[in-house]
């Protein structure tokens, strides 16, 4: 019976072993960067590529955000940045996935968003001229996840197309 209750146990410690990984897995450099770089090549827009540099700076701001993840400030710092809220636990896809939805609202001809609608999250993803992608993500003290993306150099310029 000793024996059974120890392999229980090693079976329960190696499941949750494999959840956190995935889970870990899910928010990568490689994760942010392929959905980014998806969007970017159905426009034909050249790749993206993570900057340490850049990141360090995602994860600083996102740091400071911890106390108050619900208000969506930006930083005004040097980069171009997207800003993601979950009350749940959000993924790096389930954050890009939403920047890159409001795809919908962007028409190109005119370079403007639906009446309504915002767009510049989608916009900023396949800015051609952001080539350097840096994110973080954390969980909030009240709970839920903020993600943060700031991109190098910064797009979204009044009157300039994305690609």
């Amino acid at each position: 019976m000793g024996s059974y209750k120890i392999e229980l146990a090693l079976l329960c410690f190696i499941a949750l072993a494999f959840f956190f990984h995935v889970s870990h897995a899910q928010n990568s450099a490689s994760d942010y960067l392929a959905a980014h770089n998806a969007a970017r090549s159905e426009v034909g827009v050249g790749s993206m590529t993570w900057n340490d540099t850049v990141a360090a700076y995602a994860q600083n701001y996102a740091n400071q955000r911890s106390g108050d993840c619900q208000n969506l400030v930006h930083s005004g710092g040097p980069y171009g940045e997207n800003l993601a809220w979950s009350s749940g636990d959000m993924s790096a896809t389930d954050a890009v996935n939403m920047w890159v939805a409001e795809k919908a609202y962007y028409d190109y001809n005119s370079n403007s968003c639906a009446s309504g609608e915002v767009c510049g999250h989608y916009t900023q993803v396949v800015w051609r001229n952001s080539v350097r992608l840096g994110c973080a993500r954390i969980q909030c003290s009240s709970g839920g996840t903020f993600i943060t993306c700031n991109y190098d150099p910064p797009g979204n310029y009044v009157g300039e197309r994305p690609y």
